[in-house]
């Protein structure tokens, strides 16, 4: 609808509103309470300006008409020498063309007074000048022509100024002071000379009354005046307010008939549905509207204030915009006249738009993981309730995976929350990849994921979709450059096996995430009814492991580091050990971890660096310590100050003491990691870079970090005297590349003398292993020093007969449970199997390599993460003396069976 036309609109309705006040509603009880909606400002037309003239000319108290008497001036001498019949003389003549000239001046006389407006005495000047002053002079004329001919009877030629004067009375419209001005000037030149006594006095009385009433009249007609310009900046001041309420969208206003049709709607409407204005008047309100969009029940609301002519409020409907989502909030009141007929509905309209994203961005908010976009912890457990309450029994079978990502805080700590971010968002993407439609995958919190499959599963395709997710999510991932590898540990729970509630399967599936992860991680494992007592056993570990930690029951062991050419003690490695009151020795590798899940390990690390410190003020000063860092600890910025403060209270060399670094510190390759390596080589302690090639980072952080040795990972020595292994390459790779850097080298894990062989011969710097030496107590040290620095190398030739180096996961089975282990080497009478902890001897285990090939083995010893496997029965060689079984295989497993067992 153009401007014009809404104009027009509004002109219509303001027009009835004054003819006919609208009466108020009868309102139902139920109805909200009304506001009065305000009337719209129409600006003035053609007509307006027309009538906004005859009201400035009403409000002036000379009459732009006055002009006119000059017609009735001419008229009127001609009319007076006819009567008189006589030619007028010089004097005669001058006072017509005077009247007749003032009169013809008129419009002067109104730009005077439209320039003074509140000015009294210019209004009576004027008046008198213009008015009583040509009145005066055609009096005298009429009085003086007639006296020319004494023949002339007043009588005849009086008739003239009763006419001219009837005429000016006309001119002068309710112009009462003007009036009175032109009847006193006429009558007061006639009564010059022919007038008496008591015509003065009565003419004198008439202009006492005529300035009266003048006076009287200017100041009603100014004091109106001045309310009139007070309703007009009120009616202007409420048109800028509604034209800026409607420009700037924050509300718009509508009108029907009583047929339901629009009449007016603010141009905001039609630019909301993408039409013009003009093209909405005439139809049907509702019509404005998408009722369907939230259901009938909108629908029938709107619709009934409608037919039931009663008022409503904030009702919010959809607008019927095809090119954008749109929602308002309408307000509106039936309008009634005088005689109480229903006319139509008048009400306002605001945006609900962004009011409604709002509320929805909440609800995703109270459902959905901001990060991830996976469903919550309320709606994972909105889900899983659903599942275990539905009607029928067969409906609330359904099995719980619980994830929890290995080494994600030591990511997380290192590389900077940002990346952590980027890390889970990845996780997110390939577990929801993984699993598919056959379950919900939610994100707890932090590092912690669920999965919920609903239906009854067998538990073989339970285990096969758990490790087709930690191999998933297992693959390196690339984050900011750097390459980053985790892994993930899964507690498996099934209803209604393991539990018919929500919080008995979720309890139970974290008490099988804790059993795998207490397996060596990065497995799977279903719950089992023991795992409570495994799960209190945990706990009563804890415990124990902090009354260990605040009483000092901690030990330091220490490892001999060997010269490779003298054979002399260069130093020793401080390795943590707990010897539990009543468990005996506990493995690192089952107490560390507690200590980082428990918040201990800073606390610990700075223990041992204490300890390791008092220790080495006893020894040789050719002697030195070397003391493991975690990131956690790295990333610490008193870590240097805590350093210097151990040195100092031990009064020892900075330089005796080796700070061991692994490569994980260089995730977060920012200024602060190469601010550590200046702070702590401004303390002068020895830096050494452990596990090398194990971690995550490339080889560019050499080229910045100030270490003075590179320490060869185990995982490089093992194997590397087997023919066809590479290890050896390896090794001589990194001696060559720390040489060149000015570094030493350490071999770790060296336990054949073959093997010592090897990194002499590839020109390692340093050995450190069994075959000097097993880890030893701070005072079995003092006892191998005193006997000197010297050490023999003590141990077999070869660690085994010939065996295959490999890296093959398998399935282990026992007691209806399954691992997962990789086998490091095998032979054709027994194998290394990584990944199971404190496996007693004599278990026996059922092998799984693939396609059926199952062998029974025992177990024979275990150390740390280690096991050694005897089988049962010597396994079949091929011609080239390889174990058969291990020959490529015809045929691959699915990856999934999931589809199978829908």
């Amino acid at each position: 609808m153009s401007a014009e036309r809404a104009k027009l609109v509004q002109d219509h309705v303001l027009a009835r509103e004054e003819r006919e006040p609208a009466r108020a509603p009868v309102a139902d009880p139920g109805d909200p309470p009304q506001t009065a909606l305000p009337k719209v400002p129409r600006e003035p037309r053609g007509d307006d300006r027309r009538v906004a003239n005859r009201r400035a000319q009403s409000k002036s108290a000379i009459a732009a008409n006055w002009r006119r008497m000059t017609v009735a001036f001419g008229l009127g001498g001609a009319a007076t020498g006819l009567v008189a019949a006589v030619l007028p003389g010089p004097l005669e003549i001058a006072l017509w063309l005077a009247s007749t000239a003032i009169a013809a001046a008129t419009p002067l006389a109104v730009r005077i007074e439209e320039r003074n407006p509140a000015s009294v005495q210019l209004t009576i000047a004027l008046i008198m000048a213009w008015v009583g002053v040509p009145m005066l002079a055609f009096g005298l004329m009429v009085g003086h022509w007639t006296e020319l001919n004494p023949a002339a009877p007043w009588d005849a030629t009086i008739g003239v100024p009763i006419i001219v004067s009837g005429i000016a009375a006309l001119v002068l419209n309710r112009k009462v002071p003007s009036m009175f001005a032109a009847m006193l000037g006429l009558w007061a030149g006639i009564a010059v000379l022919a007038g008496s006594l008591t015509t003065w006095l009565v003419l004198a009385a008439g202009a006492i009354a005529a300035v009266y009433a003048s006076i009287r009249q200017i100041n009603e007609e100014a004091i109106a005046d001045e309310r009139r310009a007070e309703r007009l900046r009120a009616q202007a001041r409420a048109q800028d307010i509604l034209k800026d309420y409607e420009q700037t969208g924050q509300g718009w206003f509508w009108e029907t008939d009583r047929r339901g049709m629009v009449t007016y709607v603010s141009p905001t409407v039609g630019k909301a549905l993408g039409c013009r204005t003009r093209q909405l008047l005439g139809g049907a309100f509702i019509d404005l509207f998408n009722l369907s969009a939230e259901g009938s029940m909108s629908e029938r609301t709107l619709n009934f204030h409608l037919s039931a002519r009663s008022s409503f409020s904030e009702l919010a409907v959809r607008a019927a915009s095809q090119h954008e989502e749109r929602w308002w909030s309408i307000n509106g009141r039936p309008v009634f006249d005088n005689f109480n007929n229903f006319i139509g509905f008048r009400g306002s309209g605001t945006d609900l738009t962004a009011k409604r994203q709002s509320e929805e961005h909440a609800s995703r908010l109270a459902h959905y993981d901001s990060l991830t976009g996976l469903a919550n912890r309320f709606q994972m457990a909105q889900t899983l309730e659903k599942i275990l309450t539905a009607q029928r029994l067969e409906h609330r079978s359904c099995a719980v995976y619980l994830l929890d990502l290995d080494r994600f805080k030591q990511v997380n700590d290192t590389l900077g929350h940002p990346a952590g971010d980027a890390l889970l968002k990845q996780v997110a993407e390939r577990l929801e990849g993984t699993v598919g439609k056959h379950g919900r995958v939610g994100r707890l919190g932090g590092d912690e994921f669920q999965v919920i499959l609903p239906g009854k599963i067998e538990r073989e395709t339970l285990a096969m979709l758990a490790q087709s997710v930690i191999s998933g999510l297992s693959e390196p991932y690339l984050i900011e450059g750097h390459r980053v590898t985790i892994g993930v540990s899964i507690g498996i729970a099934l209803s209604p096996d393991d539990g018919v509630s929500a919080e008995a399967l979720i309890r139970n599936a974290d008490l099988a995430l804790y059993a795998a992860k207490d397996g060596g991680r990065g497995r799977y494992h279903f719950y089992a009814s023991d795992l409570h007592t495994d799960a209190e056993e945990r706990r009563l570990l804890e415990q124990d492991l902090r009354d260990a930690v605040s009483s000092g029951a901690l030990e330091l062991h220490y490892q001999p580091i060997v010269h490779t050419v003298t054979e002399r003690i260069a130093g020793f490695e401080a390795l943590l050990r707990w010897n539990h009151p009543t468990l005996g020795p506990i493995s690192p590798g089952k107490f560390i971890p507690i200590a980082e899940d428990a918040g201990m390990i800073a606390q610990i690390g700075e223990w041992a660096l204490r300890r390791a410190c008092t220790d080495l003020a006893r020894w040789p000063e050719s002697v030195r310590v070397a003391v493991n860092v975690s990131p956690l600890q790295f990333a610490n910025p008193a870590l240097p100050a805590i350093v210097t403060n151990a040195i100092a209270q031990a009064q020892i060399n900075p330089a005796r003491l080796e700070l061991e670094i692994t490569e994980s510190v260089f995730l977060n390759n920012d200024e602060g990691t190469e601010a550590m390596f200046v702070a702590l080589k401004r303390v002068g302690v020895r830096l050494a870079l452990d596990d090398f090639g194990t971690g995550y980072s490339s080889l560019g952080y050499l080229k910045k970090a100030p270490f003075d040795k590179i320490k060869i990972d185990q995982s490089f020595v093992r194997g590397a005297t087997q023919d066809g292994s590479r290890n050896g390459a390896l090794i001589a790779s990194i001696v060559n590349l720390a040489e060149a850097l000015g570094m030493e080298t350490t071999a770790e894990g060296v336990e054949t003398l073959d093997e010592l062989d090897l990194v002499r011969m590839l020109g390692c710097s340093h050995i450190q292993g069994y075959i000097y030496h097993k880890p030893m107590t701070g005072e079995a040290v003092m006892q191998q020093l005193a006997q000197g620095l010297t050490l023999d190398a003590i141990g077999p030739r070869s660690a085994r007969a010939s065996r295959q180096t490999m890296l093959r996961k398998v399935k282990l089975e026992h007691g209806g449970q399954n691992y997962h282990g990789t086998i490091r080497n095998i032979s054709a009478t027994g194998a290394m199997v990584e990944g199971l902890w404190n496996v007693p001897k004599g278990t026996i285990f059922q092998i799984d390599f693939g396609e059926g090939q199952i062998v029974t083995a025992t177990a024979r010893w275990c150390q740390e993460d280690r096991l050694g496997v005897e089988f049962a029965s010597m396994l079949p060689l091929d011609a080239s003396g390889r174990i058969a079984l291990l020959s490529p295989l015809a045929g691959q497993r699915p990856a999934s069976v999931l589809r199978k067992a829908g």
